[in-house]
């Protein structure tokens, strides 16, 4: 089972009674008193918990997760190809005991990210380490020279000490203006830093900022000065973010020190530091931990989000340390300041850094001593605003990102059906928040009888979820096949009012199926207005740290299909009407599927958008074509396309083999769906 973190475990539970169209269960202690979906939305300040990790394996599964889920969220699994950086060091400065020179470097094509590099000017020739230094939201971005905050300073102490320090641009800062008019308002009126449906392609400003820290660590690692085996990073605010997701991603840096940022009541309020999904089941916690055992450093302040470090975030992320016998390289320090990277904040960090990447033990030499201003404009590197010839405008570099996500899909299939699922299983997994879980996770509690059907309440272990079912078993000896029947509305139109199975339901007891029919997430008389009115997909980044209707109603799907399998030894999935579409989300848990395309225009990127429908990732997955491709070589079956479904991944996928798949424009009538799950 792939674990990821979830509602802690609700322990024993008073018996209740609770009412739904099913009837009225008596339910278990094992069960959630209440499905603990159905509550107020998730924000960046949601006080959050660090997960239970009871072993040193388990939390290197955790570890790889995260990475994926980060990757995945970010839009950047699988990553981007990696083309030219074409970089450009100019401008040298010999200052005192650093050399300060301009870089910038083209991270995506036609996409340009500029910064200053200051290297060592007493220390021989190298090669020596280096640091990254992301800077946070100061409105001088990488220029900040002021009091609670520098980041000439670091850098340059940094080369003092002997280290090459890279300072690079956040998007829409200094240089870095290429979609914007004034300093920071990058995204300003879009969620995300992109429009709506960007969120689709897995393209959102956070993305952009890691695939340019991570192009920032190539530029850095090929310097022939450089020591590609000892690099650092640190970085304040939206820059300490920027430092452990890094280093969550990318095992090249060694040593990290996010400052005022790793915390368990605030998650980071900007475009930069929100992407789609990303903290759904995470915190800053957990992402942050999964650079251990590498040394990191964490600073705080008591004058802001991470003033509980010393009792919550600190002993939160050294646990993990501790599980890998690590203790020492891991430490938290806490000052009494606002949110900051001043003076004594960073005299804290240049010692980390000596020990850990020179060498040696803390040494006077790691002091931060006055230094000459350079002019901010002999700084820049565009000091006229005037970007390079081949920067793309905002539409042009999102059509571009559009283009290498679609070139991945077609490359990565290519006819070669294991290797693009071996990729974009975890793509699925991930953008639609899914937690497969295995059988013995599943509760379930029976109810009584409803004519031929029996009531059942499942839910899984510690999820504090609750799914009502209808079960009916055959009337006579049985095939041992289960058909999970996924409606818009539940059981609500297959059972008559003495309750036994009717229309396609009752067709396939008769012929010996036992079919279990869910009544999902916000769905017939789960339904709750007052919850549907506080889910607004594109406001207050709802969807970096909630899941979308549709991603509720996969999931209750691939539970149900797990349970499923307790009852039978092959499980059917069957999306009749709207719900063949969600049925089509969860597509590769099931054994076989069935699903009513609606005749829906499945490349129209506003339907996509829908309440039922919106996932972010989506499209990058080549949307439900791409997800049904994924259960290639199980039998499908995708009826009423009308001609505007499109199914040429799945087809790829099924290399015709019309046995296995069969694509047809017409709906199937009951009888046709009958005759055709008995073939399978």
């Amino acid at each position: 089972m792939t674990h990821r973190l979830g509602l802690p475990h609700l322990g024993a539970l008073v018996a209740f009674t609770a009412s739904t169209l099913l009837g009225t269960f008596t339910v278990s202690a094992q069960l959630a008193e209440k499905d603990q979906r159905y509550q107020a939305p998730k924000t960046l300040n949601t006080l959050r918990t660090f997960m239970e990790v009871k072993s040193r394996a388990e939390w290197q599964r955790e570890a790889d997760e995260i990475r994926m889920h980060v990757l995945v969220s970010c839009g950047l699994h699988p990553l981007p190809p990696k083309t030219p950086l074409n970089a450009q060091i100019t401008d040298r400065r010999d200052m005192d005991g650093y050399i300060l020179e301009k870089v910038v470097i083209e991270t995506y094509p036609g996409f340009f990210l500029a910064g200053n590099l200051y290297r060592p000017l007493d220390h021989g020739k190298g090669p020596f380490p280096a640091v990254l230094n992301p800077h946070g939201h100061w409105a001088e971005g990488r220029l900040v020279d002021g009091e609670l905050g520098s980041a000439r300073a670091r850098c340059i102490t940094q080369a003092r000490m002997g280290m090459v320090a890279f300072a690079y641009d956040m998007v829409g800062y200094n240089d870095t203006m290429q979609f914007s008019t004034a300093k920071g308002d990058m995204g300003k009126h879009r969620v995300y830093g992109m429009k709506p449906e960007d969120q689709l392609w897995g393209i959102s400003m956070m993305g952009l900022q890691l695939w340019n820290s991570i192009r920032a660590l190539d530029f850095l690692t090929a310097l022939p000065d450089v020591d590609a085996k000892r690099i650092g990073c640190t970085g304040e605010s939206g820059g300490g973010t920027q430092t452990f997701m890094l280093a969550a991603v990318d095992d090249r840096v060694k040593v990290t020190v996010p400052c005022v940022m790793v915390s368990h009541s605030m998650q980071g309020g900007c475009t930069c530091e929100n992407s789609p999904g990303l903290r759904v089941d995470y915190s800053n916690m957990e992402i942050a931990a999964s650079a251990a055992p590498r040394p990191q450093l964490l600073v705080a302040a008591t004058g802001d989000w991470t003033k509980k470090t010393l009792e919550v975030e600190g002993p939160a992320v050294e646990s993990v340390y501790k599980l890998m016998n690590a203790e020492k390289a891991m430490r938290y320090v806490i000052f009494d300041y606002p949110h900051n990277y001043n003076l004594t904040s960073r005299q804290a960090v240049y010692p980390w850094l000596g020990q850990h990447l020179l060498k040696k033990p803390d040494t006077n030499s790691y002091v931060e001593k006055s230094y000459q201003k350079v002019a901010d404009n002999q700084m820049l590197v565009w000091p006229d605003g005037k970007m390079p010839k081949g920067a793309l405008g905002y539409e042009a570099f999102l059509a571009e990102l559009k283009k290498i996500s679609q070139t991945s899909l077609e490359e990565q299939l290519n006819g070669k059906a294991n290797a693009f699922q071996k990729t974009y299983e975890p793509v699925w997994r991930h953008s639609l928040q899914l937690d497969l879980p295995g059988t013995k996770d599943i509760l379930s509690e029976e109810g009584h009888a409803a004519g031929l059907g029996k009531k059942i309440l499942i839910g899984r272990s510690g999820k504090g979820d609750r799914i009502p079912l209808l079960v009916f078993a055959p009337h006579t000896k049985g095939t041992g096949k289960v058909v999970v029947m996924a409606t818009p509305n539940g059981p609500r139109n297959l059972a008559d009012a003495q309750g036994r199975a009717t229309g396609l339901a009752g067709a396939l007891v008769q012929r010996g199926f036992t079919v279990v029919i869910p009544e999902l997430f916000q769905t017939g008389g789960l339904y709750q207005k007052a919850i549907a009115d506080k889910r607004n997909y594109f406001t207050n980044f709802f969807t970096t740290y909630n899941r979308t209707d549709a991603q509720e109603r996969t999931q209750d799907l691939v539970t149900t299909i797990t349970y499923a399998r307790t009852l039978g030894k092959k499980v059917t999935l069957c999306g009749l009407d709207r719900a063949g579409l969600w049925a089509m989300l969860a597509a590769p848990a099931a054994d076989v599927l069935v699903a009513d395309a609606q005749s829906f225009s499945s490349e129209n990127e506003q339907l996509l958008l829908a309440d039922d429908l919106f996932a972010p990732n989506l499209l990058r997955l080549g949307g439900l074509d791409g997800i049904v491709a994924l259960a290639a070589p199980k039998p499908v079956l995708v009826h009423n396309t009308g001609g505007r479904f499109v199914t040429k991944l799945t087809t790829e996928a099924y290399a015709g083999d019309a046995e296995a798949l069969r694509v047809e424009r017409n709906r199937f009538d009951d009888l046709a769906l009958v005759t055709w799950i008995l073939a399978q």
